[in-house]
């Protein structure tokens, strides 16, 4: 098997998303076991602009269009994976909408969640961490920490790496991020499969382990050790007027938050460029420790999958190297689910992946 193309993936709702350098695929079991897919031709910006593909540009577009094409697969997973009841509902909300009959605020009701998302994720990984270590200083030197200190940068980092575990723990008790980290599990065993050489089949996947050096959780844990190093050579030089001190409003502190986020556009270069080169060299003596951080996060973003679980990984891995194999000029498939009664009808139509 030619296992030279690049793939990577993301687990869904009862599903998993793949992706390789024209393709991407999303398969998802609906809850009456069938097998339903959506494929369709995929292009990088950076194939309109190629200076986007050098080093330290690509890691920040792999990280915005890994965001948007996992938003997509989660919105059409979450549609594929509920009830028949409850689709044929939200097909008479769409149908209404369409008609005119719909709000013309509905889209803030969609919009609304995502931005308190963000709101919350900017308050909880980046304004608790910055107020708990500037104001540890007083507890240990009675007077508050700023970024010219050393201390503050790795007490808000230690902070920061404490919340994310312990976040990513809690949820993962709930039964249904518990069903997607077992997807997560099975994306790394299918391609790690791929990358093996061996035929994409449940038996070779299941022996495979669910840790792998490429994931996203391994970047994100290496976004936050970056972010330490970058924040505590480049905030010290911002001018005084962005930070906050003795006798200013309290807001100037939500003022140098915001002043940090333009750092992840360099840190998630780096960060990118790090995952690349450790994922190639992943059997260096130097390198094994330094993946230590990311591949021990795996083990609470990823479960033992089931056989079922691993199917769908296959499926959507092997729907997305077909569209390798044809190429972009082939008919889409991206208006057409493929819907097939199990993996075994999958694999029998999987040689030009037509229902």
């Amino acid at each position: 098997m030619n296992n030279s193309v690049p793939v990577g993936g993301q687990a869904v709702i009862e599903g998993v998303m793949m992706r390789s350098p024209n393709s991407l695929a999303v398969a998802v079991r609906r809850p009456d076991k069938k097998i339903v897919i959506k494929e369709a031709v995929w292009r990088s910006i950076w194939n309109r602009f190629r200076f986007l593909k050098w080093p330290f540009f690509r890691g920040t577009v792999v990280m915005i269009e890994a965001m948007v094409n996992g938003i997509q697969a989660l919105n059409f997973s979450a549609r594929e994976a509920m009830p028949p009841e409850e689709q044929e509902k939200l097909s008479n909300e769409e149908k209404a909408k369409s008609n005119g009959s719909g709000s013309e605020s509905d889209w803030l009701m969609m919009a609304l969640p995502m931005l308190l998302s963000v709101v919350f994720a900017i308050g909880l990984f980046k304004f608790v961490p910055h107020l708990a270590a500037t104001y540890a200083g007083s507890l240990f030197t009675g007077t508050p920490w700023t970024v010219d200190d050393l201390s503050y940068h790795f007490v808000d980092g230690l902070i920061k790496v404490v919340l994310f575990i312990g976040y990513v723990a809690g949820i993962s008790f709930f039964k249904d991020i518990r069903r997607v980290f077992m997807y997560h599990g099975a994306e790394h065993k299918a391609i790690y499969t791929y990358e093996a050489g061996e035929d994409l089949i449940v038996e070779n996947a299941r022996r495979k382990t669910r840790l792998h050096p490429r994931c996203g959780t391994s970047f994100l844990m290496v976004v936050i050790l970056v972010f330490i190093v970058v924040s505590a050579i480049i905030l010290p030089v911002l001018p005084d007027w962005i930070k906050p001190g003795e006798g200013k409003p309290f807001y100037y502190h939500l003022i140098l938050v915001l002043a940090k986020l333009p750092l992840l556009i360099p840190v998630a270069g780096i960060s990118y460029e790090f995952n690349r080169f450790a994922g190639k060299h992943c059997n260096l003596a130097v390198i094994k420790p330094l993946m230590w951080p990311g591949l021990a996060m795996q083990l609470i973003t990823t479960k033992e999958p089931t056989d079922d679980q691993l199917e769908i990984a296959l499926a959507a891995l092997r729907t997305s190297l077909w569209r390798e194999k044809v190429g972009q000029s082939a008919e889409s498939v991206s208006d057409e689910l493929l819907v097939f009664s199990d993996f075994q009808a999958f694999e029998s139509a999987s040689s030009n992946l037509r229902p």
